[in-house]
């Protein structure tokens, strides 16, 4: 009977043994599981920071680059604006001084033609005055026609000169028996600057408003 009860009691105790090392075997498994999770999870940490780390610095570098290619576009727009601003200020300019050029040879053209024309006149009476073939009559007709011809020019170059005075560029006048025309350098030709060539014309050549005729060039 006591040797049954000694028998049970180390059953009892081998049973207990084994129970405590089965739980420690399942507490030391269940630990390193965790533990190899953990170590998991901390690597898996650590690459998605690092991931999110490339990831900003490409972020970056791309920003930096859009904005670098940004400035470079502006600069080479701005610096086509001034090539284009250049080119258009240098050829008004030329314009400019073509149309002002082109200007000034109508003006001296035209008054050249003009003094000729009155020199040839003067020229065709001089001869008949002094032709011995001449009537007298035509002596007399010929010496009327080289005053009027002589006043005509005088009353040009005062008409011509007053007519600078009052600030236009260049003129030139044509006269036509009563008629008068004149030509002035002025694209702006306002109803002020007419009437004033139009007293200049009437008083020193006695010509009536309506027989004078302003134009510009």
């Amino acid at each position: 009977m006591k040797l049954f009860k000694k028998n049970q009691v180390v059953i009892y105790v081998i049973a207990l043994m084994l129970v405590v090392a089965g739980y420690l075997n399942f507490t030391a498994s269940d630990n390193l599981n965790t533990a190899v999770q953990t170590s998991s999870t901390e690597e898996e940490l650590a690459k998605m920071a690092n991931i999110g780390d490339a990831q900003l610095v490409s972020s970056n570098v791309v920003v930096e680059e859009k904005v670098e290619e940004e400035h470079k576009e502006e600069s080479k727009e701005q610096e086509d604006n001034t090539i284009s601003s250049n080119i258009v200020e240098e050829n008004t300019i030329y314009t400019s001084s073509e149309v002002s050029k082109d200007d000034d040879e109508y003006f001296s053209k035209s008054k050249l033609e003009r003094d000729k024309m009155y020199s040839q006149m003067l020229e065709t009476y001089e001869n008949v005055l002094n032709s011995g073939n001449s009537l007298e009559t035509q002596r007399q007709s010929a010496t009327e026609e080289i005053k009027k011809i002589n006043n005509t020019k005088n009353s040009i170059m005062i008409c011509e000169n007053l007519i600078l005075v009052k600030g236009f560029n260049n003129c030139i006048i044509f006269v036509n028996g009563n008629s008068v025309s004149i030509i002035v350098d002025d694209k702006e030709l306002t109803t002020e600057k007419v009437a004033q060539i139009q007293n200049i014309i009437s008083r020193e050549m006695n010509a009536q408003i309506e027989n004078i005729h302003i134009s510009s060039k």
